[in-house]
């Protein structure tokens, strides 16, 4: 008989296989990291001709990152600032507004909701190759193609974002906090951003995390929407780069390096901000 405090065992044959389809996916995603972050320390030469999985005796890391900064005047700054202000200010404001509608649609009963809220998660299933072309002409028709409003404007859209933000909504934010908020004379943005906000912050990370990835990987609009390269992001300017492996083979160690300059921001922001996803801000929210 199994007591309320002693610990379900599991059978050890579950727990191998667990533990090893775990570490099998854990290797197919950091090899191709580890990869990329080897090679960067490598000469042109060696890129091809050593174990891609290990240093050389003579690493050049420095130089290498020095070859990225100062090629074609230093073009690849210009590159990070701009992947950081696609990702950051488009992430945010996607964040803001999937944190409005999916509460607005979780808390406040209307006509047409679910209607409203079924259309809203049927642009998780449209790719977004269909929607780059209609939006090339929309943006087009006002001028903004060509600028930083081209690439902002669509990345502040998030269906998964409102879908996540009103599954949250409905499970951390109880409808006797906000009755009570309401009877203390609160208002309702009062409400969202003093108190739903916060107990909705784990969603509301997660939300940023993936639509920032998501703008920081995008290829496919800011290759539609921009022509200049002092506007490109990390993704165009490193492909521009690779085109241009077959003149000088040089350039594929600068788009290594740079790949890995990529990464490795990536995956400095997810460790700075997984400790959110486990804060429980809600935690004595009910308690009297």
């Amino acid at each position: 008989m199994v007591t309320r405090n002693q610990p379900i065992r599991q059978p050890l044959t579950s727990t191998v296989v667990v533990n090893g389809v775990l570490v099998v996916a854990a290797l197919y995603f950091l090899l191709p990291i580890l990869w990329v972050l080897v090679a960067a320390t490598k000469s042109p030469g060696e890129l091809f001709s050593s174990f891609g999985l290990w240093f050389t005796d003579s690493p050049q890391a420095w130089l290498n990152l020095t070859n990225v900064f100062t090629q074609d005047g230093g073009i690849f700054t210009s590159w990070i600032l701009n992947s950081i202000l696609y990702s950051a200010v488009g992430a945010l404001a996607a964040t803001i507004l999937s944190a409005a509608c999916g509460y607005a649609i979780a808390k406040f009963p209307f006509r047409g909701r679910e209607l409203l809220f079924s259309i809203v998660l049927g642009g998780v299933l449209v790719p977004a190759t269909v929607i780059a072309l209609p939006l090339y002409f929309l943006l087009n028709a006002v001028d903004l193609t060509g600028t930083y409003w081209s690439v902002l404007l669509p990345s502040m859209v998030s269906p998964f974002g409102v879908y996540l933000a009103r599954i949250h909504a409905n499970a951390a934010v109880p409808d006797e906090i906000i009755e009570a908020a309401r009877i203390d004379g609160a208002g309702d943005l009062r409400i969202f951003g003093a108190i739903a906000a916060r107990m909705m912050t784990p969603a509301l990370v997660t939300i940023f995390l993936f639509q920032f990835v998501t703008i920081w990987n995008n290829y496919l609009l800011p290759l539609v929407m921009l022509n200049e390269t002092k506007t490109f992001p990390l993704t165009l300017g490193l492909t521009l780069w690779n085109s241009q492996t077959q003149r000088d083979p040089m350039f594929y160690q600068l788009v290594v390096t740079g790949s890995a300059l990529s990464a490795v921001l990536l995956v400095a922001l997810m460790i700075g901000l997984q400790r959110f996803w486990k804060a429980d801000l809600t935690a004595g929210a009910t308690k009297g």
